[in-house]
């Protein structure tokens, strides 16, 4: 069951919607610029939100349909099959590419429900060392956030998840597990995440997810998926007309440059002498 949602229609519509990574809720969009990793970049300007109420980066999507399975005899029937994704994803808002996506999947199918925590972070992990998820309360997720050190009680606080990779595509990779009762339980009750995994040189790399407004958005009614899917494509056309407007500007520098540069006419070189003639003997 952890896999064959994403292979049926439904399945299909609610990974579609959520394929991208940007950190967006109905009628308002946040954006996490830059990660642990990244270089500096030129200044950026704001990218308006469509509306702004600001509430929580996390955000509930749902969405119904069948899905074909084979009973105990071997007979295809169609079962109704209910997804819902609550999900916190990141951008970067100068280029569109991935930082962070986490989602927690709940399906429910002949009465029986299903919860997996998936995590997608950028292509170019080591796949075979997985992921680690470090669950902070918001007393240590303060001091967290602050690169300040733990004392021994608060160190006891923080719990421990480990996620496996399960598969890659063309915008990251996927590592996920189980949402046991307790892992929920941890979810809700925490403030933020922080997210371990190691680049193909072994590297480590750090990722921060906070928690607020996650138990909300899952307990909560799910928003509209069409309009959802609207305000995050207002959102990434935001983003490429950014894009336009930095490659305008840099040709703009340099061509401002150029004019700036005195015209300088090279000197001629001076013309070879033709060698002597051979001494007659």
């Amino acid at each position: 069951m952890a896999k064959s949602f994403l292979h049926s229609g439904v399945g299909a519509r609610i990974a579609g919607v959520g394929a991208i990574a940007v950190t967006l809720m109905l009628g308002i969009t946040f954006l996490t610029l830059g990660s642990a990793q990244a270089q500096k970049k030129p200044p950026e300007k704001k990218v308006e939100a469509p509306t702004s109420t600001p509430q929580s980066a996390w955000v509930k999507l749902c969405d119904k349909g069948n899905l074909t399975v084979k009973d105990k005899d071997g007979k295809e029937e169609k079962k109704e099959l209910n997804i819902c994704m609550t999900h916190h994803e990141r951008i970067d808002a100068n280029s569109g590419m991935l930082i962070l996506s986490a989602a927690l999947h709940h399906t429910k199918l002949d009465g029986k429900d299903s919860h997996h925590f998936r995590v997608m972070v950028p292509l170019g992990m080591l796949l075979p060392a997985g992921m680690r998820a470090t669950v902070f309360p918001k007393d240590v997720w303060e001091k967290v956030t602050k690169n300040e050190k733990l004392s021994e009680p608060e160190e006891k606080k923080v719990k421990a998840l480990k996620l496996v990779y399960t598969h890659c595509h063309q915008v990251g990779c996927v590592a996920e597990l189980e949402a046991t009762p307790e892992v929920l339980t941890s979810l809700k009750s925490n403030a933020g995440l922080r997210i371990f995994t190691l680049n193909l040189s072994g590297a480590p790399i750090g990722f921060d997810v906070p928690m607020v407004g996650f138990q909300q958005a899952m307990d909560g009614a799910a928003v509209d998926t069409k309009k959802y899917a609207e305000a995050r494509k207002q959102l990434m056309q935001q983003i490429a007309q950014r894009q336009q407007e930095l490659a305008a500007e840099i040709k703009k520098q340099q061509e401002d440059l150029q004019k700036m540069q005195p015209n300088v006419v090279p000197e001629k070189a001076p013309a070879a002498k033709a060698p002597a003639p051979a001494a007659k003997k």
